[in-house]
């Protein structure tokens, strides 16, 4: 018998299967990782094909099967293949994306933990007879009694008398697997479901791949609809997949699972420590649970039985990966829906163009969620407009939010407020000379950090500690301009001493445990004000938020981006959400420079049939998703001149080789043209269906497989340009 292997190399020169003998006496399958011996080197590869003989000569045998417990079922190797068809990368990056970072296809770790106890090895009646014959021993004497008793005694907690017992072998030590990850929640809650939640629930079949789009209102009750959807599935002794878009919104749901399911939850996300996703996973892989909850790669989750997946706030850009394989966990659910007959569910309040257009044609089936549970109103949004504030010297907050924020805190109720930037400031340069701090290896400046007193780059990570004196004219005139999330927390320490200030952002939250931590503060009442960037925006339920600040809502609106006004309406309606989910009256105040700009106005009214409606017109008559599709395709090289050469001859390539009905754009740079030194330069091709398309795309592809000098990332339908 001979195995067809994919070795670990993710370069494309080596992007197929090299074949091994297998030994007699191995058991091998497909989907096992093995060790085998390439170039006189040992590494490792995946299993892809099994065959009974070759007509090559002189093949060597594989060493080892590695961890022969875990391996991708034939639903993942298929679903790797048809990952590199629609991301073209390689085959082995497919198959390295399903995997925690312990059991990549590269590495041969084995992270199993084990508590070890203290057992009998004789009946009562010998037990008994060496007591008698050993009543001088007390020690000895009191771990037999504590045993007899049927108490549980770790090795670790136990006297040194337990040596001379097992040496005597009248006990001896039994190892039970360890799981880092534990939920002793046992105190099951039953959620009750609304009318209109029960409606929603039975218009789902849980027997057929179907697609729906469940359009609730925020705080309409979503979760409790998945839950109850889940309980369904397990039921049937079928597997659920539950996919959250930020690390953030990981911990309430799971709590909220934990409650409902106790300890037939596995949670899978980038928090995790390298021993937590290695136990995770093994659990999932060996059917010791049924429920799966995590952010993107989640989706991976080794099931082989699935019975629903779900995406949680499904128009979030976080569910596509940005480096290679450039995969969207959406088409990968699609996908696994399809395979394993069940029901794909998009939950939002604000869902993508592409997914409500294809419900609107019934590609989807829609649901929808119009009321927030209890029949709670929506908070009152208002708009400042911050030209006229700046007159009044109000540079960050409006005398109306200040005014808010004061009476909220005299009620004792919480404050959110949002700006989509982290750091202090955003540009630091010299008052004198005019001198702007820029990465030197991006084209990109340096966002300032008071608290470290740094300037970094948050491309590469270069970072340099601030100098108040000018590297340029050496005058002492170094001023920082633009207000980050660091800034609002020291400017309302100012305003408001007296109040618990609380900021969540991505330096703030770098520890383990954080975002469970500051979420329990939160909860608790611990907190007054909480400042952060979008990963407080949506999802999250803190029912004693009344007052919700958008300190710069055109942030994502001046983006350079055909999707701005999506992500601008998406962001401003979900934080919105976070106020008056318990009932209580709640504002929203949005501070803007662009006031008359016509997305405010669906935002204030809630309104996103009327804005889905003005944006589908933009995209119609621009030529942009869902009408057409995408392909970004990035030319790039430490060269200049290469990168631009090169960008050119594709492009040229494209303009006479691709359909006339296809749109080819460019070359020029792109938004960040210069990163860790490689410049970046830009073709854009909108299409429609066109198979003799993608057969282009990858002849491109494959003339750069060895070209050491220039690179492509090609990315299908990437979430920007």
């Amino acid at each position: 018998m001979y195995a067809e292997v994919l070795i670990q190399y993710g370069v494309k020169v080596l992007d197929k299967t090299f074949t091994y003998k297998i030994p007699n006496n191995m058991n091998i399958y497909i989907g096992n990782k093995v060790k085998v011996l390439f170039s006189y080197k040992e590494i490792y590869g995946i299993v892809i094909n099994i065959k009974n003989n070759t007509d090559i000569e002189n093949v060597n045998e594989i060493i080892s099967v590695v961890n022969p417990l875990i391996r991708l079922n034939n639903e993942l190797i298929e679903l790797g293949k048809y990952i590199k068809a629609n991301t073209f990368c390689t085959l082995i990056k497919a198959y390295q994306s399903m995997l925690p970072s312990s059991l990549k296809v590269n590495k041969n770790k084995t992270l199993d933990k084990y508590d070890e106890y203290l057992i009998l090895n004789k009946n009562k009646e010998e037990i008994l007879e060496y007591v008698n014959n050993n009543k001088k021993s007390k020690a000895k004497i009191d771990i037999l009694n504590r045993l007899l008793n049927n108490e549980v005694i770790n090795k670790k907690d136990a006297s040194l008398a337990y040596k001379g017992l097992l040496e005597d072998n009248i006990i001896k030590i039994d190892s039970v697997r360890k799981y880092r990850v534990n939920n002793t929640n046992e105190n099951i809650i039953e959620y009750k479901l609304s009318k209109e939640q029960s409606e929603v629930v039975n218009n789902i079949d849980l027997k057929c791949n179907n697609t729906y789009l469940l359009h609730g209102v925020t705080g309409s009750g979503k979760t409790v609809i998945y839950i109850d959807l889940i309980k369904k599935v397990i039921s049937d002794n079928r597997r659920a997949i539950l996919l959250v878009p930020e690390i953030s919104l990981t911990t309430q749901m799971v709590n909220r699972l934990y409650n409902s399911f106790g300890s037939d939850v596995a949670i899978l996300h980038s928090s995790l420590s390298e021993g937590e996703k290695y136990d995770e996973y093994t659990r999932i892989s060996e059917g010791l649970v049924h429920v799966v909850v995590g952010t993107r790669s989640a989706i991976f989750a080794p099931f082989s039985d699935i019975g629903i997946i779900i995406i949680d706030e499904e128009h979030s850009t976080t569910y596509k990966q940005e480096s290679s394989p450039r995969y969207n966990a959406i088409d990968i659910a699609n996908y696994r829906s399809n395979y394993n007959n069940c029901p794909l569910i998009l939950g939002s309040a604000t869902p993508s163009l592409e997914s409500f257009a294809r419900a609107k044609k019934g590609v989807y089936k829609l649901l929808t969620l119009n009321k927030r549970i209890g029949n709670y109103k929506m908070p009152e949004v208002k708009l400042v407009d911050m030209s006229l504030e700046m007159k009044k010297r109000n540079m960050i907050f409006s005398d109306d939010l200040k005014s808010e924020i004061i009476n909220t805190l005299e009620r004792n109720e919480q404050v959110l407020l949002l700006l989509n930037r982290r750091g202090y400031s955003r540009i630091v340069s010299c008052q004198s000379c005019g001198y702007t701090y820029k990465c030197p290896h991006c084209e990109i400046t340096l966002t300032y950090h008071k608290s470290t007193n740094n300037m970094r780059c948050h491309y590469c990570g270069y970072t340099i500690f601030l100098n108040k004196i000018c590297p340029n004219c050496k005058e002492e005139a170094i001023r920082d301009f633009g207000t980050g999330t660091e800034k609002i927390e020291d400017e309302l320490n100012k305003l408001f001493p007296s109040a618990r200030i609380l900021r969540m952002d991505k330096d703030t939250t770098v520890k383990k445990g954080s975002h469970e931590k500051y979420i329990k503060m939160i909860e608790d009442k611990e907190v007054d004000i909480i400042i952060g960037t979008q990963m407080i925006s949506k999802g999250l339920d803190f029912p004693n938020i009344s007052l919700v600040g958008v300190i710069n809502a055109d942030e994502s609106l001046n983006v350079p981006d055909f999707r701005s006004n999506e992500r601008t309406f998406s962001l401003l309606n979900q934080v919105s959400g976070r106020a008056g989910r318990s009932g209580i009256d709640s504002k929203v105040i949005l501070q803007t420079f662009n006031s008359d700009n016509i997305i405010y106005k669906y935002v204030v009214s809630n309104d996103y049939i009327g804005f889905y409606n003005y944006e589908m017109n933009l995209r119609k008559k621009l030529k942009y998703p869902p009408y057409y599709y995408i392909i970004g395709i990035k030319v790039c090289s430490n060269d200049y001149n290469l990168a631009s050469k090169n960008a050119t001859k594709i492009y040229d390539y494209l303009k006479n080789n691709i359909g006339s009905t296809n749109i080819v754009l460019g070359p020029s740079t792109a938004n960040i043209f210069k990163i860790n030194n490689v410049f970046r330069f830009q073709i854009i091709i909108k299409y429609k269906c066109d198979d003799k398309l993608f057969d282009s795309i990858k002849f491109i592809d494959n003339m750069y497989i060895d070209n050491k000098e220039v690179y492509l990332e090609i990315d299908n339908n990437p979430m920007s340009l």
